[in-house]
């Protein structure tokens, strides 16, 4: 029974993320489909002339459509036609203001320009001795920044991950001298979060120097038979 019962979960664990992955990728490409496929003409929907329905053109064609506004918005009659309709959007009360903070939001998370979560570090939190990993965001700017300034506090705006969702959780204002940053990536550190610390990422330093360590054993060991 014992053997059976390792048998069962070293399957699960080989079983469970390919199953789960593969179920969210197929989510994700019927409902892109669904979006898509009903706004393309008939003698271009691949369903009209097939026996079966072929997944993934709604999703083969919204990338199209995106890279074709990425390229049409970075000539100057693009940005020109961007800039007009920003204007207009800006002069709604209730649109302008949910526009102007998507927009924040994807230009941060998605810009190149951007080095938000680029890295991960612990501080200490919720008190002092408690240890809590974030992903650091950018420089406190703005108010916030000028008021903690004058009270010579230099701060560090980060990301506090809440477990197993990391997608929510706090935004805190730490001081710099207080953030410890990690060698382990966001993706790392995320996976940390996610699995409540039973899945930590391998420290290369560490193996390092207790490779080194057991060198030194071996040749204390050596030179002594001798």
């Amino acid at each position: 029974m014992t053997r059976l019962r390792n048998y069962f979960l070293t399957g699960l664990v080989v079983a469970g993320p390919l199953g789960i992955t593969a179920y969210l990728s197929w989510s994700i490409v019927q409902w892109v489909d669904g979006w898509v496929k009903p706004l393309l003409p008939h003698y271009y929907n691949p369903d009209t002339y097939l026996p079966f329905p072929m997944p993934g053109i709604g999703l083969i064609v919204a990338f199209i459509g995106l890279v074709f506004i990425g390229f049409l918005t970075a000539n100057i009659a693009g940005r020109t036609l961007l800039s007009y309709g920003e204007l207009l959007l800006g002069r709604m009360p209730v649109v302008r203001n949910l526009y102007s903070g998507l927009k924040q939001i994807f230009e941060t998370v998605l810009a190149e320009r951007s080095n938000s979560f680029k890295k991960a570090a612990i501080i200490e939190y919720p008190r002092p001795g408690l240890w809590a990993i974030v992903f650091i965001a950018t420089d406190a700017r703005g108010e916030v920044a000028h008021k903690l300034n004058d009270q010579g506090h230099e701060v560090t705006a980060v990301f506090l991950p809440t477990t197993p969702n990391p997608t929510s959780g706090f935004l805190l204002f730490v001081p710099k001298q207080e953030v410890i940053e990690l060698d382990m990536t966001v993706e790392e550190a995320a996976k940390l979060v996610i699995s409540a610390g039973l899945v930590s990422p391998e420290y290369a330093k560490l193996a390092v120097l207790e490779g080194e360590a057991l060198d030194d054993g071996q040749k204390a060991a050596g030179g002594g038979k001798r």
